[in-house]
């Protein structure tokens, strides 16, 4: 289909774009860059653990891992503090983003997180870091908030759980790019350079979005949203999402599953570390070979349901057959504590099982953003997703204090949880919102 000239309405969005532009797999691909800069923020402080076995952070020379207990509590500090900053993040960050506009509520959300990550670099001590990591997410609760509600902006419903497998595979091309360049960069300049790094790779980012003509290229809103738009009207906002059984759907499938992500990426490093010493320079090969399966995972998994949609299914079994699947792929996992048993000198067992779950995570995670754009309209899209991310957060928060206080000496209840974690929010799902899809507004 030929590209029409877009002609801007008196508000500075186009109101005759064509449907399927091939402009939007460039914002799609400016999505891309932004998640992996902000997954690459967020992932420093877990890449630089072994570095951070210091006096200020509580670690006591000549004991082991097993017993740092001090370290293991202000380490979990740390990443509880930007855990429950993003979650309080997402309680507006959607909100406002729906209320400013993709553009300039996305633009806002990074310079945020950039300005924190840069200011970690002068911090020395556990507040400090408290602090800057707080600073990081809140800023950081605005990318995915205002990346869906760009992905309803400019895709269709059958393309839009593969644009955000595109988008969210960002998170894995930052757990491969991520440690070779950490590495590099703390050998040369140490550990505060690489607060550094990440925080002036958002900056840049922030300067192309700022340049893309965002406003006047995006298409018009389609019919799907035009049906979906009353069931956002006649009361507040917020009161009518606690009555909307999809809200809720989504609110507690994010509070479950997103826990378990928050695990990976925060104690796989350290994990791999602890039972199979693999180091910084060591642990970035091990790393890249499991978010390469897990930017399969995403990309894959948001095809699938678009692949089933498109060859006559409904969006209902498009997305829940992709989540099944997904969900059925991550139970593995709960073998990984064998995994040191059985080959306690060879990580690459425990770590295939990692690239299985990550993937199929992933592509969970691809097919379950989409669920809020089939249920409500764009323009409070946004909202959804950050409240659903806060639900996600709040869960990550928690789940890392029982992990920290209590379940580190107990990975197989660690892993046997994030088995089941995904088939029982399926399941939640299907009895909260058995027909996907259907307009209704209760």
């Amino acid at each position: 289909m030929p590209i029409q000239a877009a002609s801007p309405s008196a508000s500075g969005f186009s109101t005759s774009a064509p449907e399927k532009s091939n402009i939007r797999w460039a914002v799609c691909g400016l999505l891309f860059l932004a998640t992996t800069i902000n997954y690459m923020d967020r992932s420093v402080f877990s890449l630089i653990e072994p570095l951070l076995h210091l006096d200020f952070m509580g670690w006591v020379p000549g004991l082991d891992h097993a017993h740092q207990i001090a370290y293991d509590i202000n380490y979990g500090r740390v990443l509880i503090a930007f855990q429950i900053a993003y979650g309080v993040g997402f309680l507006f960050a959607g909100r406002i983003i729906d209320k400013l506009g993709t553009k300039t509520g996305y633009a806002l959300a990074i310079l945020v997180w950039a300005c924190a990550s840069i200011s970690t670099s002068l911090v020395s001590s556990v507040v400090g870091f408290m602090i800057c990591r707080a600073l990081l997410g809140l800023g950081e609760s605005g990318n995915f908030p205002a990346a869906i509600k760009a992905t309803t902006e400019w895709f269709p419903s059958e393309e839009r759980a593969l644009a955000t497998g595109l988008f969210n595979s960002g998170s894995n091309a930052s757990a491969f790019i991520a440690p070779i360049l950490i590495a590099a960069v703390t050998a040369r300049w140490g550990w505060h350079a690489a607060f550094i790094c990440t925080g002036s790779m958002g900056l840049a980012w922030l300067v192309l979005w700022l340049l893309f003509p965002y406003n006047k290229l995006r298409r018009g809103a389609t019919q799907t949203q035009i049906d979906l738009a009353p069931v956002t009207q006649g009361g507040s906002l917020y009161s009518i999402l606690l009555r909307h059984s999809g809200f809720w759907a989504f609110f507690i499938a994010k509070g479950i599953t997103d826990p378990i992500w928050w695990f990976y990426l925060f104690y796989l490093p350290k994990f791999l570390n602890d039972n199979y010493n693999l180091d910084l320079n060591h642990v970035k090969y091990p790393l890249i070979v499991i978010y390469t399966a897990a930017s399969f995972g995403s990309i894959a998994g948001g095809w699938l349901s678009g692949f089933r949609m498109k060859h006559g299914h409904s969006v209902n079994s498009g997305r829940k057959f992709a989540l099944l699947i997904c969900a059925i792929c991550v139970m593995p996992i709960m073998l990984v504590p064998h995994m040191h048993t059985l080959f306690p000198t060879n990580a690459w067992p425990a770590i295939g099982l990692f690239c299985l779950a990550t993937a199929a995570h992933q592509g969970w995670s691809a097919n379950l953003f989409s669920t809020p754009t089939d249920m409500f309209p764009s323009t409070s899209v946004s909202t959804v997703v950050g409240l659903g991310g806060a639900a996600g957060a709040a869960g990550g928060a928690l789940f890392t204090w029982l992990v920290s206080h209590y379940f580190s000496l107990h990975p197989m209840l660690i892993f046997t949880l994030a088995a089941f974690a995904y088939i029982t929010a399926l399941l939640i799902f299907q009895l909260l919102v058995p027909r996907l899809g259907v307009n209704r507004t209760t």
